[in-house]
């Protein structure tokens, strides 16, 4: 039975949607001792918790989910070094922000950022930027730990800065400003302790995934198959343990006369979470002359996804194209993921 669905017909705001199977009430026993000799890959997990909803509202052009869980440790990355985030004694919560395109449902990674001000009776509880993270289950989204003061309602407001991603199709011209929200949330730490928890002593370590879950009212992240990329397929390619998926698009009602757009997926194994902030570099040659060579930008579109792309002044049928990855993805990582995806690879389609 999976557990962490989200009721359907819930309520919005400062519903537990995901009722536990046992509370456990010590940091240490959520928090059990990491796998030793990970690999260099994704891999299975110590344990998978539940979380509960605090709060959804539209902000700009964006829609907000707040959800949160236990405090738990986490990966932050620098360049290709991934560095532990342990949990403190004063952490009431780990907090999480997922943020969408309210028409087409698809998650939106915003470079850009987001902050998060947690207010108690008109005092400031707590004001930072959430990291931008993985998860196997949850996909991407902005998370940290948070200090409460206590039990009782919350005024937590999300502000989404503008993207600077480059918007294509029907996202062109949207998601420039940025949004601002406030949700109402009513902490109690029995609903906290009431969250799902579940230990996998058995499969812990192993070359696999946790199923990345389905929530009635917030998506998860999750590229399209390789095969229904809009354009030619020019092929796949495995990274870090991070899979590429190279597109190129002949006709594209964004594209001038004698254009083409190369667009280079880039996604997990098992569960294909987009990962983004990433750096990559491209050549692209045609007809035995380099057409090609600069950074791939950012970008999103409806059927590509998130993804990073140039437009390239050829029009040929299938050229060979080279991406070197300069950075890998700088977000963070929950456990599972923090010592894959960390390379700087190059690949040929």
């Amino acid at each position: 039975m999976n557990r962490r669905q989200f009721l359907a017909g819930a309520g919005v705001t400062g519903a537990s949607l995901l009722a536990g199977c046992g509370a456990l009430s010590t940091q240490s026993t959520r928090a059990p001792p990491l796998v030793e000799d990970r690999p260099d890959a994704t891999y299975r997990p110590t344990h998978r918790e539940g979380m509960g909803m605090a709060g959804m509202a539209q902000a700009g052009d964006y829609m907000v989910g707040l959800t949160y869980s236990y405090p738990h440790r986490f990966w932050t990355v620098t360049g290709t070094t991934a560095e532990q985030v342990d949990i403190r004694e004063a952490d009431s919560l780990h907090l999480m922000a997922s943020v969408w395109d309210p028409e087409s449902g698809m998650v939106l990674p915003v470079s850009a950022g987001v902050s998060i001000a947690v207010e108690r009776d008109g005092e400031t509880v707590a004001d930072k930027q959430p990291w931008p993270m993985v998860s196997q289950n949850m996909g991407f989204h902005y998370g940290d730990n948070y200090a409460l003061d206590g039990e009782g309602v919350y005024q937590i407001s999300v502000r989404v800065e503008g993207m600077n991603e480059r918007r294509l199709g029907a996202f062109e011209g949207r998601f420039g400003d940025a949004g601002e929200a406030t949700v109402e949330f009513d902490f109690a730490e029995s609903a906290l302790q009431s969250l799902a928890y579940e230990e996998f002593p058995e499969t812990q370590g192993e070359r696999a995934a946790l199923d990345l879950m389905q929530m009635d009212m917030i998506p998860t992240s999750r590229a399209p198959e390789a095969s229904a990329l809009p354009g030619t397929l020019l092929g796949t390619s495995a990274g870090a343990d991070e899979t590429y998926a190279a597109s190129w698009l002949r006709d594209a009602p964004f594209l001038g006369d004698g254009e083409s757009y190369l667009a280079v997926s880039v996604r997990t194994p098992y569960n294909r979470v987009p990962l983004p902030m990433m750096s990559l570099g491209g050549a692209v040659e045609a007809d035995g002359e380099t057409v090609f060579d600069d950074a791939l930008t950012a970008a999103i579109h409806p059927d590509i996804g998130y993804h990073y792309g140039a437009v390239v002044a050829s029009t040929a049928a299938e050229p060979s194209v080279t991406v070197d990855v300069i950075a890998p993805p700088q977000v963070s990582r929950h456990e599972g993921y923090e010592t894959a995806f960390l390379g700087t690879p190059s690949l040929s389609f």
